[in-house]
C-alpha cells in the first residue's frame, strides 16, 4: 500500500468514528431532552452537558477496555482457579460447588422458605 491510499484510509477512518461517537452524542441528548423533562421535570441539556453525562457515566458504570469478549480482557487468575479445580477430589468439588450455591443461589433460597411457609400441610 503506497502513502496516500494510507492517508486516504486514515481520513474515512477518522470520519466514521466521529460519525459514530456524534451519532451516540446526538441521540443521548436528544432522548434525555426527549424523556427527563417530561417524567421527572429535569432541564433540558445541551450537547457539553451530554459529552459530560456519557463521561460521567462510563466513569461510574463503563469499562475503558474492549469489554468481555474472549481474547481481550485479562484473567490472570483463570490458570489458577483451573489448576486448583483439577487438583480437588470430587468431594472438595461438590462442597464448592455448594458454597457457591448458598452465597449466590438466593433465589432458589428464598422461593423454597416462601413455598414452605404457605404450604397448609
Amino acid at each position: 500500500m503506497n502513502k496516500s491510499t494510507k492517508i486516504v484510509k486514515g481520513i474515512i477512518f477518522c470520519i466514521v468514528g466521529a460519525a459514530i461517537v456524534l451519532s451516540i452524542i446526538w441521540s443521548t441528548m436528544y432522548l434525555w431532552n426527549w424523556l427527563v423533562p417530561d417524567l421527572f421535570n429535569g432541564p433540558v441539556i445541551n450537547i457539553w452537558q451530554t459529552v459530560g453525562l456519557l463521561l460521567l457515566s462510563r466513569i461510574l458504570f463503563g469499562r475503558w477496555s474492549r469489554g468481555c469478549k474472549p481474547g481481550f480482557a485479562p484473567r490472570p487468575w483463570r490458570h489458577y482457579t483451573k489448576e486448583r479445580w483439577a487438583n480437588m477430589s470430587a468431594e472438595d468439588q461438590e462442597k464448592f460447588k455448594q458454597k457457591l450455591k448458598d452465597k449466590w443461589c438466593y433465589k432458589e433460597q428464598n422461593t423454597q422458605a416462601a413455598n414452605s411457609g404457605t404450604s397448609n400441610g
